[in-house]
C-alpha cells in the first residue's frame, strides 16, 4: 500500500501545447536541410516536444551517413527504407528496412549507406538539439528527396570546422574512426 501513497499524480494537460502532424512529403511548413550529403526532415522539434525529443525524417542516398562521433543523449534509428551499416563500438551491423537500432548514450557510432540505393530512416533523438545542431551546420532545401547543396572543397572545410566548433555545444564529439 505504501508504494501506491508514494505515486505523483500525472499533472494536469496543458492546453498551451498542441496536437502535432507531420506529412513529410507534403508538408510545406516542415524543414529539410542538408548535412553531409544526407536530407534530414525535422518532423517533431523541440520546441513541439517540450524539448523532450526530436524527429528527424532522414534520406541517405548511397555512400552517405554520418561520421563517427558520440553524444550525451539518446538516439533511435527505424530503417523505413533501404539498408544502413551501423558502427557501434568499433562493430559493424547490418539494418534492414522494419529493423530498429538504439544508440545508448555516450557511445561512440556512425553508418553509411552501403547499398546502391537510398536509405530512409527516422532518428529520435533523447532529449531534443540534434536538430538545432543539424540547422547550425547544414543548408536548407526545398524537399524531403533534394539532393544535397553542391560544396566546393574550401566551403567543405570551413563546415567541417564549423561543425567541430558547434560540436561541444550540441553535446556531441567527433571521434577517430
Amino acid at each position: 500500500m505504501s508504494e501506491i501513497q508514494n505515486i505523483t499524480p500525472i499533472p494536469d494537460d496543458d492546453p498551451q501545447r498542441n496536437l502535432t502532424l507531420a506529412r513529410p512529403d507534403t508538408d510545406e511548413s516542415l524543414t529539410h536541410v542538408s548535412v553531409v550529403g544526407d536530407t534530414y526532415t525535422i518532423l517533431l522539434s523541440g520546441a513541439d516536444t517540450a524539448g523532450r525529443y526530436c524527429l528527424i525524417d532522414m534520406y541517405v542516398p548511397p555512400g552517405g551517413g554520418p561520421p563517427p562521433h558520440r553524444h550525451d543523449f539518446e538516439e533511435m534509428f527505424t530503417i523505413l527504407e533501404g539498408e544502413i551499416e551501423a558502427t557501434f563500438r568499433d562493430e559493424k551491423s547490418v539494418v534492414k528496412a522494419g529493423e530498429t537500432l538504439n544508440i545508448p548514450a555516450n557511445a561512440p557510432h556512425s553508418f553509411t549507406n552501403a547499398s546502391d540505393k537510398p536509405a530512409r530512416l527516422l532518428c529520435l533523438c533523447s532529449p531534443a538539439m540534434q536538430e538545432e545542431f543539424f540547422l547550425e551546420i547544414g543548408d536548407v532545401v526545398p524537399t524531403r528527396t533534394a539532393p544535397p547543396v553542391e560544396l566546393d572543397e574550401a566551403t567543405q572545410e570551413a563546415r567541417k570546422a564549423k561543425a567541430l566548433e558547434l560540436a561541444p555545444k550540441y553535446r556531441t564529439e567527433m571521434v577517430k574512426p
